[in-house]
């Protein structure tokens, strides 16, 4: 990743995780929890999203360490009762599942200016010399693919990302001990993931930015 787009890269993924944050809350406040309203986080202002840990810490101790090939940010998490959302059983899920969706809508749009433009632009392209379009392309694929990589990552399964409100929505009540060892130990589970095991979704994220910007 060259400097330009790895400059690129952190100014967008950070609003692209307060779009995510909202969409959360967004979803709970129309399924009957005004929780994220009274916090002050049902709103678009990134004061209100920002987290030092996750904003802004986070990415550039991932940069170092990983020699520049990996950066990922996080915003403040929007908080919500699950017992005021009207629908009980996938209300929580509905709520997890809103902001992973909310990043591939921009993901979608994104794509859908690159293949107006035609240029065929990849994420880390080197912008310095190239031609106007070229560079807009470039920057348009780079919050395409900040935006599928928000989304597939909060899918993974592993409290607390999203991926496990979905999970323990699905889970039958006889597998409570899975869910228990996952609300126990989902923070270590995750560093280990991050770390070791995140190559596992990076065919997926690559694929789905594929066959959107074609």
């Amino acid at each position: 990743m060259d400097i330009i787009s790895l400059v690129f890269f952190f100014l967008i993924i950070v609003p692209s995780s307060i779009i995510h944050e909202y969409s959360h809350g967004w979803m709970a406040y129309m399924l009957g929890d005004p929780t994220a309203k009274y916090a002050g986080r049902l709103t678009l202002n990134p004061l209100a999203h920002i987290d030092k840990w996750g904003t802004i810490y986070l990415p550039i101790i991932l940069y170092l360490v990983s020699g520049g090939s990996f950066i990922f940010a996080y915003a403040k998490p929007v908080p919500f009762n699950p017992y005021n959302l009207k629908d009980q059983k996938w209300g929580t899920a509905l709520v997890g599942v809103a902001g992973p969706i909310s990043n591939l809508v921009v993901a979608g749009i994104f794509a859908m200016f690159i293949r107006i433009m035609g240029s065929g632009a990849t994420p880390w392209l080197t912008l310095t010399g190239a031609p106007f379009v070229s560079v807009l392309s470039t920057f348009f694929a780079i919050i395409v693919y900040a935006n599928i990589l928000l989304a597939v990552f909060n899918l993974v399964p592993i409290p607390p990302l999203d991926g496990s409100k979905i999970l323990f929505a699905v889970l039958p009540d006889r597998f409570y001990k899975i869910k228990f060892f996952l609300e126990k130990n989902g923070f270590f589970i995750l560093l280990f993931f991050i770390f070791f095991a995140f190559q596992i979704i990076q065919p997926i994220i690559s694929g789905i930015f594929k066959l959107m910007v074609g």
